[in-house]
């Protein structure tokens, strides 16, 4: 019996090797695993619950700066934490963009101030995402924000030239360049239904999966030549998963092959079918495929050639939703409901199991974000004595019916609306602190 104070112990959570254990939170640490009774500790009950390493999205729009209406740090990070996660990637399309070293502290520090996740922000690869000069990467990557990470996520950096410069200086410090892989050329800003016979039908722009698939291509070649890190956001194609298994197979003959990507849970899940009744909500960028690229998607997922699942959590006010469907915003939500969707489709369909899911939800993108290293805001580490008490407990029995108005962000535009889901998020803990218990934001956890 040790006696405590402000101490936090978790009962009975099943750890990822199939065995209940007690785990005790202390100043920011896992103190102590096993069968355990601590005097004066706050207690959480998680028979029956799984422990997984708190989740980390590689692919988050924050809104902020500029677009507070549709979404805040605050709000985002509030989703965040109630779909079990406990850092955030914040992409650099905001208003202005985070395209210097300013930009990226000033959302770092929204980040802090809010205290629920540890948000990271995400530099722009080139100034104000138009493709041309390359934005301020050294100073970003030296400022007090450390960003590893960068793209022009909403638009392609299509010049090949442009690439392999921004390839070239992000390895001198380790970065990454994550690729919207979309060639301007094949799938033009109109292009919102995957190109095919239903595109015709419904009178929708084309948006071709080789769109994707040349500039993935590409991207991974100069990877190679560059020996640089290349990630490919939103991988949504059955050609794109062959791409990335070749240039895998490839790196076990040549080191020089560093190629990571993601998908989201909605591409894995939804498909082009749902644009029939041209509902603005399913407008997404790539746009939702055709079944058999969902299939492949999963397949990958499995089988490692995918990385990790990203939500591309994309708020957007009613006011740019609700218009005629080439004429509204593309994006969905995806924070509060990511766990779920992977838990319906990937554990519940028998492709992965609760490791897997940490692996490609946690363990992956945290290293993939350059937060995996030894330190106090580290994440995606085991959850074994001396490591962050970032965690998250899940109940993989759990029915949920998705209820867009009971959403925490501040916007609606859910696809998830109505549909039944399996397995959900208890509870949420940044560094041994609740942020999420129940489904709720703790209070005084920001």
């Amino acid at each position: 019996m040790t006696s405590s104070q402000g101490k936090t112990l978790i009962k009975g959570a099943r750890l990822l090797g199939g065995e209940a254990a007690d785990l005790l939170l202390v100043d920011g640490v896992i103190a102590e695993v096993g069968s355990l009774s601590v005097a004066g500790a706050t207690e959480v009950d998680a028979d029956g619950l799984v422990a997984l390493p708190g989740l980390v999205d590689l692919h988050t729009h924050l809104r902020q700066p500029g677009r507070e209406d549709a979404e805040t740090v605050l709000t985002g990070s509030r989703a965040a934490a109630v779909g079990g996660y406990t850092a955030v990637l914040a992409m650099a399309n905001t208003n202005p963009v985070t395209d210097t070293a300013e930009a990226a502290e000033r959302v770092f520090d929204l980040g802090r101030a809010a205290g629920i996740v540890d948000v990271q922000p995400v530099g722009a690869v080139t100034k104000g995402l138009q493709g041309e000069e390359l934005a301020e990467l050294g100073l970003m990557a030296r400022s007090r924000a450390n960003v590893r990470v960068f793209s022009d996520d909403g638009k392609c950096v299509h010049d090949a030239r442009v690439m392999r410069r921004a390839l070239e200086y992000v390895k001198a410090f380790g970065g990454v360049v994550s690729q919207h892989a979309q060639d301007p050329s094949l799938a033009g800003p109109t292009a919102c239904c995957h190109e095919g016979e239903l595109s015709g039908q419904l009178g929708l722009p084309g948006w071709p999966g080789i769109a994707e698939e040349v500039i993935v291509a590409r991207d991974v070649m100069l990877a190679r030549h560059t020996g640089s890190r290349v990630h490919i956001a939103h991988v949504s194609t059955a050609g794109s998963v062959e791409v990335v298994r070749w240039a895998k197979s490839q790196a076990k003959k040549d080191g020089r092959w560093d190629v990571t990507c993601e998908v989201t849970p909605h591409h894995l899940l939804l498909t082009t079918d749902l644009l029939t009744g041209y509902d603005p909500t399913y407008k997404v960028n790539p746009p939702l495929r055709p079944a058999e690229d969902v299939e492949a998607l999963r397949a990958a997922l499995a089988d490692g050639t995918i990385d990790a699942v990203a939500t591309d959590h994309a708020p957007h006010a009613r006011h740019d939703k609700e218009h005629a469907f080439v004429d509204a915003a593309f994006g969905m939500l995806g924070l509060e409901t990511a766990l779920s969707v992977v838990s319906t489709v990937m554990v519940e369909g028998g492709l992965l199991d609760w490791a897997g899911v940490a692996r490609v939800m946690s363990t992956n993108p945290a290293r993939i974000a350059g937060l995996s290293q030894e330190g106090q805001y580290s994440h995606g580490n085991a959850l074994i004595v001396g490591a962050p008490a970032n965690l998250t407990l899940v109940d993989p029995s759990a029915s949920v019916t998705v209820d867009r108005d009971a959403s925490v962000s501040l916007s609606r535009n859910n696809p998830w609306h109505g549909r039944s889901l399996t397995g959900a998020v208890h509870a949420t803990f940044l560094r041994g602190t609740a942020t999420c218990l129940g489904q709720k934001i703790v209070e005084g956890s920001s």
